[in-house]
C-alpha cells in the first residue's frame, strides 16, 4: 500500500461519500490501486485477453453505474471489487460455454453452404472484390488482422490472443479497417 494513498477502509466516511457520489479523482484512485487486483481474480477464471474485457467491464460499471457503487459499504475495496471481477468472469465463462454450443449446432444445421451455381458466381465476385481491397487500399500492417476477422471470421478473443495484442487495440485497429472497407464499396477509394 502506498502511504500517499490510504486503504479505502482508512479513509472514512468523507472517502465513502466521494465514492458513492462517482467522483472523479476518487474513482481514479480506486483504478489505480485495485486494477492490478481486478486483473487478477478475473486471470484466475479465465484467459488474460478476457480477463482484460472484465477489468474494463467492472471499472467502467464502478464509473458508470450508481447503484454498484452504493452497495459497496466500506472496508476492503480490493476485495470488493476482486469478489465484482471474480463474479464477471465465471458469468462470462458460462456465456461463452454455452455460445460454443450454440455455435456448434448452428454448424450442423447452416444451409447457406450448399453450393450452388448462383452462389458459387457470386462468391467469386466477392472473393475478387476483397483481393482488390486487400492488395490496392488494406496497409499490410492490417492484413493479418483482417484475414482473422474478416475472412476466417475469428472472434475478437481469439484473434487478439492469436496476434499476441490486448483486444482494445484490435477492436480499434477492426474499426479502421471497417472504415477503409466502406469506403473502398461506396467508391470513394480507386
Amino acid at each position: 500500500m502506498n502511504p500517499s494513498h490510504p486503504s479505502s477502509e482508512a479513509r472514512g466516511a468523507p472517502w465513502l461519500a466521494a465514492f458513492h457520489a462517482g467522483e472523479r479523482a476518487t474513482l481514479e484512485g480506486c483504478y489505480r490501486e485495485h486494477v492490478g487486483a481486478v486483473l487478477a481474480a478475473a486471470t484466475r477464471v479465465l484467459p488474460t485477453v478476457d480477463a482484460e474485457t472484465v477489468t474494463h467491464d467492472v471499472f467502467l460499471r464502478l464509473l458508470t453505474d450508481d447503484g454498484m457503487r452504493a452497495t459497496f459499504k466500506g472496508g476492503n475495496l480490493g476485495g470488493w471489487l476482486s469478489v465484482v471481477a471474480q463474479r464477471a468472469a465465471i458469468d462470462l465463462f458460462r456465456r461463452r460455454r454455452k455460445e460454443v454450443d450454440l455455435e456448434e449446432a448452428g454448424a450442423r444445421l447452416d444451409e447457406a453452404s450448399i453450393a450452388t451455381p448462383a452462389r458459387d458466381a457470386e462468391g467469386a465476385e466477392a472473393s475478387q472484390l476483397v483481393e482488390r481491397f486487400v492488395s490496392s487500399v488494406l496497409p499490410e500492417k492490417y492484413r493479418t488482422l483482417f484475414e482473422l476477422r474478416f475472412i476466417q471470421q475469428f472472434s475478437q478473443r481469439d484473434a487478439a490472443a492469436k496476434l499476441a495484442m490486448q483486444r482494445s487495440t484490435l477492436a480499434y485497429q477492426e474499426q479502421v479497417i471497417r472504415r477503409m472497407l466502406e469506403d473502398f464499396l461506396l467508391g470513394d477509394e480507386p
